[in-house]
């Protein structure tokens, strides 16, 4: 792989780890993302929580610094969640999957995929709040700076108790400019499956 192309991974729990879309779980993973802040030759740039997974894009110098770097946050978040459920052995269902990111229509289509997620699993019905909600606060679209509504530019506010995930900002050229010339992500963007082939890249199962 090279470090100028980007990664999207994903991440699937065991069932008994419960229901990932909640605050204690979404502070259990919010740490599991800080941990990784100090990597050089690793960065997570955006992540989105569901029910029962976890969609990550990251930019990593090459394979090894990939596999460590994913290595480091699954065994973070399993200690993290495996305390917050009481509960020992694997979070994480043997192995993630991670496919490099090589256009800026694949870059883009990866960064509606991510971010929009929740859309994509109605997620965005499930319950009052949720459904007025434009951005996904299981997710670091609230720091994203390439949404769009009404097709206009449109930049989220932080509001005021809410607790961003703290993330890199993409350096790759693919995740900062590159992905832009196919156009800005609607607010209210429904993704579709992922098109084209996905080639693992690497897998890890991390034990706490």
């Amino acid at each position: 792989m090279s470090k100028k192309r980007p990664v999207h991974v994903s991440m699937k729990t065991h069932r008994d780890v419960g229901r990932l879309r909640r605050r204690d779980a979404y502070q259990a993973v919010r740490g599991a993302v800080a941990t990784c802040l100090g990597r050089r030759d690793f960065r997570i740039v955006h992540v989105s929580i569901q029910a029962n997974h976890i969609h990550a894009l990251v930019e990593a110098n090459d394979k090894y610094a990939l596999a460590n770097g994913m290595r480091a946050f699954m065994i973070s978040a399993t200690r993290r969640l495996n305390a917050l459920r009481g509960r020992k052995g694997q979070v994480f269902i043997q192995r993630y999957h991670a496919v490099q990111i090589g256009s800026p229509l694949q870059a883009r289509n990866a960064l509606a995929y991510v971010l929009n997620n929740w859309r994509r699993h109605r997620e965005d019905l499930d319950g009052r709040a949720q459904r007025r909600a434009n951005v996904d606060p299981y997710s670091t679209g609230i720091l994203f700076d390439g949404w769009k509504v009404d097709g206009r530019p449109y930049t989220f506010g932080i509001p005021p108790g809410y607790e961003p995930m703290l993330v890199h900002a993409p350096r790759s050229w693919l995740l900062t400019v590159g992905w832009r010339d196919r156009g800005l992500i609607d607010v209210r963007e429904t993704p579709g499956p992922i098109a084209g082939p996905a080639r693992r890249m690497a897998t890890c199962s991390p034990r706490p």
